[in-house]
């Protein structure tokens, strides 16, 4: 690429591709996949689910892409596409009572931090995620969104077809499970 070429942004890749250019939707799935692939491994918890969950999310932006009206970014609509899929994919797994369970591993990454911070948060993080996975689906959803994604209440309760009580509800009831599960840590550390 010359210095002088500009990349298009989301919105102009998302004309292009309603307009049946896939190398423009091919450039939108390069730009989020980490981003959607992470909001479904932190939705369903397993690594192997959440790549399916990331691949079917694209797979229904792209036959949903000529509804999308611009009224969000690309990334809210295609999180909304995630959550609906990590959902139905997990409730199918249900069905068939297939579903894994594996342990996490979670490689730490740079991030400019000292050594000693970073062993901390790399150590922390899979009795987090541990943590998580003991909630039920739809309070786990409802904690990733708001803490992790800082969705609003009404935000959720729409996407989620809830009332914001409920949604708030879900947040209390999960914020206090994920301290109970990990106080013995905290205590242990201290």
């Amino acid at each position: 690429m010359r210095v002088d070429e500009v990349k298009p942004g989301d919105e102009e890749l998302v004309r292009l591709a309603q307009g049946g250019d896939s190398a423009a939707f091919s450039e939108l799935v390069v730009r989020h996949q980490n981003e959607v692939y992470t909001l479904a491994l932190r939705l369903v918890g397993d690594r192997e689910m959440a790549a399916d969950v990331a691949q079917e999310a694209f797979v229904r932006g792209w036959r949903a892409l000529p509804k999308f009206r611009g009224d969000s970014r690309f990334t809210t609509w295609m999180h909304r596409i995630t959550v609906n899929t990590a959902w139905s994919l997990r409730a199918k797994a249900a069905r068939r009572r297939t579903e894994r369970i594996d342990d996490l591993a979670f490689e730490p990454r740079s991030t400019g931090m000292s050594p000693e911070r970073a062993g901390e948060l790399s150590e922390l993080r899979p009795r987090i995620e541990s943590a998580l996975s003991v909630l039920p689906i739809g309070t786990r959803t409802v904690v990733v969104l708001k803490d992790v994604y800082g969705w609003s209440h009404p935000e959720i309760a729409e996407h989620l077809d809830i009332s914001v009580a409920a949604s708030k509800v879900r947040l209390h009831r999960g914020r206090k499970r994920l301290r109970d599960e990990l106080w013995p840590y905290v205590e242990e550390i201290s």
